[in-house]
């Protein structure tokens, strides 16, 4: 049996890994796969990878990119969710900040520096024209940071996947001012170089299991149902994140890197582009 250790974030988007756990399909194939919720998101997740404490990520694309070009020896080896992620736009639920142009010399909360919440309140301050040199951040970790930080004024609003974050909507202590997605496919799998050169025929097979699941993720029955319990969601908001999101099985293009990091360079996120081969590996 070869273990490999896998790191996601604890979201709707990652229960088909857990479901093809659950019913012992790595297992079937003589891998122990261990998996790992990550409730701090890309920016961990980023770090865990170089310190090898995960050998396979399922991380966002933006913030993955930036950090193989600034020296993480992973590549990504796939696109797993396809659609752009809905970053909702958050702001306490009595605040005065009614709309996304007031937040313009506002505090953003991000879960730490690299994180796709940090990353997004960049996409945002491009998509508003905003003077990318004003953003100031407040650390605040998890989700319950945020809850913290925005509560107590220490920041004024906090970008997160707009679905996880509508029960916070729902209860009254957010209030959502807008949407930011991705233009870019939100998902990857990142594999530690060392791992792929080690146990290339283990990362395929991994590959095909959960793109296997993924194919049919939306067939199985009254999944919605499934994920809205799971996740504390309603059902109706889960049927239309179902409706709004498209799992990949196939490997990220040239064409799709290069759109990336030409929009993060553009918007001053990284300082220089890597090359095709330096960022994904075809296996």
């Amino acid at each position: 049996m070869t273990t490999i250790k896998i790191a996601g974030v604890p979201e709707h988007f990652n229960l088909p890994w857990h479901l093809a756990l659950e019913n012992n399909e790595f297992k079937q194939q003589n891998i122990d796969l261990q998996w790992t919720d990550v409730p701090e998101g890309t920016g961990k997740m980023c770090q865990m990878l170089r310190s090898g404490e995960t050998d396979i990520a399922v991380i966002l694309t933006e913030g993955i990119v930036k950090d193989i070009v600034a020296g993480n020896p992973s590549r990504i080896v796939q696109v797993y969710v396809d659609s752009p992620l809905i970053w909702g736009i958050h702001v306490a639920a009595n605040s005065s900040y009614q709309t996304i142009p007031d937040l313009e010399y506002k505090k953003a909360a991000i879960s730490r520096l690299g994180s796709g919440s940090q990353l997004m309140a960049y996409v945002n301050a491009g998509n508003e024209n905003w003077d990318t040199a004003n953003l100031e951040f407040e650390i605040v970790n998890t989700i319950d940071g945020a809850v913290e930080a925005l509560t107590a004024g220490t920041a004024d609003y906090f970008m997160w996947e707009r679905f996880m974050t509508k029960p916070l909507v729902d209860k009254g202590i957010f209030r959502r001012v807008g949407d930011c997605p991705t233009p870019w496919p939100c998902f990857v799998i990142a594999v530690r170089e060392e791992v792929l050169e080690k146990q290339p025929e283990i990362i395929k097979t991994i590959l095909k299991i959960i793109n296997k699941k993924t194919a049919n993720f939306k067939e199985i029955a009254n999944i919605d149902t499934i994920l809205a319990e799971k996740y504390h969601q309603k059902t109706a908001d889960i049927q239309e994140w179902l409706s709004l999101t498209h799992w990949s099985q196939k490997p990220l293009s040239k064409n799709l890197l290069n759109n990336v990091q030409n929009q993060l360079f553009d918007l001053k996120i990284i300082d220089k582009k890597g090359t095709f081969e330096e960022i994904v590996k075809a296996i």
